[in-house]
């Protein structure tokens, strides 16, 4: 299960005993989740295991910030750099600087200005026209590194410099829906169905209106399914909020 720490490769707590104070470190040798996509390792099969492993991680960790903490967090930060993986891959999620706190029974929060990075922040982060911003908006953003963790490809780039670009989530979004299925993202047979329920759980996840985003507790039920049993999700039309 992933759990809070820093930005750094380490996860860090603080420890007082009267008058002195330590602070310890846990060496996370793997380093970040950014790292890894874009290495080898996820093209072969046992990377792509390890990546279906590291994303159902990922959301278990949410899902105990979003519904099991006396006080529920939002992140807002959840991206492929602040995810490390300890020596067991296991998937840490850090930097809460962003967070904020509400109660467990409040379903919306108050904003004064936005927060996150381009290209995992949830449209009604950036503009509350959209809708109401929750723990939903953590939602858009793991849906958009499930994306970028199945396709090796960084989705920051908000406009397209050629016309025969595609921002990131058209470009997996066609791939799928075509007969080589995800050939285009380096899949290869063996790895598939990882590869396919993976994009279809992002795909879900960034529908651009709020309440059309899974909680994460559905998220987790969805992975738990067969492939067959996933319905693909309506193709959205991002131009309206880039």
């Amino acid at each position: 299960m992933a759990i809070a720490g820093t930005k750094r490769a380490n996860w860090k707590t603080t420890i007082i005993e009267r008058s002195r104070r330590a602070l310890i470190y846990e060496y996370m040798p793997n380093g970040s989740l950014e790292k890894y996509i874009y290495s080898e390792k996820p093209k072969e099969t046992s990377g792509w295991q390890k990546l279906y492993s590291i994303a159902i991680g990922i959301a278990r960790g949410l899902e105990y910030l979003h519904h099991s903490c006396n006080t529920r967090i939002v992140h807002f930060e959840i991206k492929p750099q602040n995810i490390l993986l300890d020596k067991d891959f296991c998937p840490k999620i850090t930097d809460f600087g962003l967070a904020k706190l509400c109660h467990a029974k409040v379903s919306k929060l108050s904003m004064t200005g936005a927060r996150g990075s381009i290209g995992f922040i949830a449209p009604e982060v950036h503009s509350q026209t959209f809708g109401v911003v929750s723990t939903k908006s953590d939602i858009y953003s793991y849906g958009m590194m499930l994306l970028e963790m199945v396709g090796g490809r960084k989705n920051v780039k908000s406009v397209v410099q050629k016309s025969s670009e595609k921002y990131f989530p058209h470009w997996i979004y066609d791939h799928f829906a075509q007969e080589d299925g995800l050939h285009g993202c380096d899949v290869t047979s063996e790895v598939e169905e990882i590869a396919r329920k993976m994009t279809l759980i992002g795909l879900w996840c960034i529908q651009i209106v709020p309440m059309h985003h899974p909680t994460i507790t559905k998220v987790l039920e969805m992975f738990e399914r067969d492939l067959n049993k996933l319905d693909m999700p309506p193709k959205q039309n991002f131009s309206q909020i880039l």
